[in-house]
C-alpha cells in the first residue's frame, strides 16, 4: 500500500500548487473462467493498474486516467489534465476536496481469493456442471483482488483493499432454462453444486410452461429478482442528485414502502465487499435508507451534499459526478416467512425466479420493463 501512496505523492508533487488535486491508484488482478456447452473454454486474467487524477483549476474541473506509473506517464497525465481544465467552463457546483478524515478499519479481503488460480475456479464450475445432471450448462466464475490508494492536496490519505468472487450460470433443457448465481468476498464460500442445483431445478420446473394472459398478478420474487429491483431503487431513488433534480421518488420522512421493509447501505456488514472510502476520499458509513417502510435517508457525494445542505455519505462513484452518488452495499433486513410460506400465502400469482434485460421506464414511479 505504501508503494501506491508513493505514486499518489509523485502525482500531487507534479501538480504542485497550480490546482486542487486528488489521485486514486487501483492495482490488482481480475480473473475469469468461462464455460459453455458444459465445458470450460476460456481462462483469462488481467493485471489491473489505473492512476486516476481529478483536479480543479480556479473552479474548472477535469479528470483523466492512465495505466502506467513511470515518470513520463505521470507527468503527461498531469499536463494533459491541466490543459483540459483550462478550457473547461467554471463549475459552479464544485464542492472542493475532501478534508482529512479517518476511514473505518474495513478489510473485506481474502488472500486465497486474490491469488486464486484457474484450478480453484474450475472446481466450482465442475461442481455446477455435475449438479446439472446432464443438462447443458454455461456461465462463468470470476475472482478479483484490488488494492486502492487515495490522496489529495488537502492532506487526505487513505488505503483499502477488497476481494470478490462470483459464480453465475444457466442450465438448459430443450424447452427451458434456469439461472442461478452466488457471490462472496471469499471464493471458498461459493458452492458450485448448490448454485448448479438451483439453476437445474428452475430449468426443469419451467419446462412445461404455459401462456399467461397480460394483467396484474401478485408475485413472489426470488432473491436475484429482489436484487434487480433494489438496484433500480438505489440508482434512481436514494441518489441525492436524482432528488435534487426531481427525478427521484424518494421523500424522506414519508411511508413509501410496506412496513416490513428496512433497507440500508452498509459497507461494514460482514457480507459486504468494497473499501472503506469513496472516489472523493470520504470515509463510508452505514446509511439507513428505509426504516419499517418509511424513507429515512439518501446517499450523497460532496456535490449533492453541498447542494442539499447535507453531508457526504461516502458514496461518490468514479467518473459519476454528473450522475450522482450510489449505494454500493445494500442490506435488506430479512423477514420471518420462508419461501414456501410466501408462495402458500398467494391465492393466484406468479413465482418469478429471474429477470432479464430490465430497464427503467419512469424513475419516479419505478415502472420497469
Amino acid at each position: 500500500m505504501s508503494a501506491l501512496l508513493e505514486i499518489c505523492d509523485r502525482v500531487l508533487a507534479t501538480v504542485g500548487t497550480d490546482a486542487e488535486a486528488e489521485v486514486t491508484i487501483t492495482a490488482g488482478t481480475e480473473a475469469l473462467t468461462r464455460f459453455a456447452t458444459s465445458f470450460i473454454h476460456q481462462n483469462v486474467a488481467d493485471a489491473v493498474q489505473r492512476v486516476h487524477l481529478r483536479l480543479a483549476l480556479d473552479g474548472r474541473v477535469a479528470e483523466a486516467t492512465v495505466n502506467q506509473t513511470d515518470d513520463d506517464a505521470l507527468s503527461q497525465l498531469v499536463r494533459s489534465t491541466l490543459d483540459a481544465a483550462r478550457v473547461q467552463p467554471v463549475d459552479p457546483g464544485w464542492p472542493g476536496l475532501a478534508p482529512v478524515a479517518e476511514a473505518s478499519a474495513i478489510d473485506h479481503w481474502d488472500d486465497a481469493t486474490a491469488s486464486a488460480e484457474p484450478d480453484a475456479r474450475a472446481l466450482r464450475v465442475g461442481a455446477f456442471v455435475d449438479a446439472a445432471d446432464g443438462l447443458e450448462t454455461a456461465g462463468f466464475c470470476s475472482t478479483e483482488g484490488v488494492n486502492v490508494a487515495f490522496a489529495n492536496s488537502a492532506g487526505q490519505r487513505l488505503t483499502g483493499r477488497t476481494t470478490v468472487a462470483l459464480i453465475d450460470g444457466i442450465a438448459r433443457t430443450p424447452m427451458s432454462d434456469g439461472s442461478a448465481r452466488a457471490a462472496s468476498l471469499r471464493l471458498s464460500d461459493l458452492d458450485g453444486s448448490a448454485v448448479g442445483e438451483d439453476a437445474t431445478r428452475r430449468a426443469r420446473e419451467s419446462a412445461d410452461a404455459t401462456d399467461l394472459e397480460p394483467g396484474r398478478y401478485e408475485v413472489v420474487l426470488s432473491p436475484s429478482c429482489v436484487v434487480d429491483i433494489l438496484g433500480f431503487l438505489a440508482i434512481y431513488g436514494f441518489n441525492g442528485r436524482a432528488v435534487e433534480e426531481g427525478r427521484s421518488f424518494a421523500r424522506v420522512g414519508e411511508e413509501q414502502f410496506d412496513t416490513s421493509l428496512t433497507l440500508a447501505d452498509d459497507v461494514t456488514h460482514p457480507m459486504a465487499v468494497g473499501i472503506g472510502f469513496d472516489a472523493e476520499g470520504t470515509p463510508k458509513r452505514r446509511v439507513e435508507l428505509v426504516r419499517e417502510g418509511v424513507t429515512s435517508g439518501l446517499v450523497h457525494d460532496r456535490r449533492t451534499a453541498r447542494a442539499l445542505g447535507s453531508e457526504s455519505t461516502g458514496n461518490a462513484v468514479p467518473g459519476a459526478g454528473p450522475w450522482g452518488a450510489m449505494p454500493a452495499n445494500l442490506v435488506l433486513e430479512p423477514g420471518s416467512a420462508s419461501r414456501d410460506e410466501l408462495i402458500g400465502s398467494v391465492e393466484r400469482g406468479v413465482l418469478v425466479t429471474d429477470f432479464w434485460y430490465t430497464r427503467i421506464l419512469d424513475p419516479r414511479t419505478q415502472v420497469v420493463t
